[in-house]
């Protein structure tokens, strides 16, 4: 089997010297950067990023708002931040985990295993969706979905793994200007849901409780 290969981004040269001794030895193969700058310029054979939050420049949240405008693999925050504040902004912008300074090496390593094997379920039906010219086909089945729906579909699937409230899709779709309820953002959604489940098992819309939705499909 072909070794997982981890990014490691953090400042602290020792932490990174130690993780990844640790990570190798678990058999990983781990690629590292001690800010943005240092980061490969290419990430498509990357499994999952282990990014610091504190690092000079830029800092981890700006960087995965960069990764996540190419790539899709699991990004996990290493920091010792611990308010409710940072969390939820790291996941908003696309973060999949987040485990606080210090921690156990072996929690580390089933976090990585487990987002992994979660994103490679996820991926292994891959590709199987076309979403354009206000259309939507998956499995190459047409999903009949009225104009609302579609342009949810089309504003997820284009950020994917972001996190939308049901106000800022609403604002970025229609606009605080038209007279409504955001919360109509989780009736279309519901909807949408159903229908896809008439061609397909896969979950591509996930709900993210108190925070809103993310295309995971």
């Amino acid at each position: 089997m072909k070794r997982k290969t981890i990014l490691l981004i953090d400042d602290d040269v020792d932490l990174v010297s130690m993780l990844k001794t640790f990570l190798e030895i678990k058999g990983l193969n781990v690629l590292t950067a001690y800010n943005s700058q240092e980061i490969p310029y290419n990430l498509d054979e990357v499994h999952l990023v282990l990014l610091d939050i504190n690092m000079p420049r830029e800092d981890g949240f700006i960087v995965c708002k960069h990764i996540r405008e190419k790539w899709n693999m699991p990004i996990l925050f290493l920091s010792a931040r611990i308010n409710e504040e940072d969390k939820i902004k790291g996941l908003m912008l696309g973060g999949d985990d987040y485990i606080t300074k210090p921690f156990s090496l072996d929690e580390l390593y089933a976090r990585i295993y487990t987002n992994i094997s979660r994103n490679e379920r996820n991926q292994s039906g891959a590709n199987n969706y076309v979403i354009q010219n206000g259309l939507c086909f998956i499995n190459d089945m047409e999903i009949p979905l009225t104009k609302a729906e579609y342009e949810i579909v089309d504003l997820l699937a284009s950020y994917p793994k972001q996190v939308f409230s049901k106000e800022r899709m609403y604002d970025t779709l229609w606009g605080y200007s038209v007279e409504g309820d955001p919360q109509v953002v989780a009736e279309h959604v519901r909807n949408i849901r159903n229908k896809i489940k008439q061609v397909s098992d896969k979950e591509y819309i996930k709900t993210h409780w108190g925070l809103g939705y993310s295309w995971i499909g």
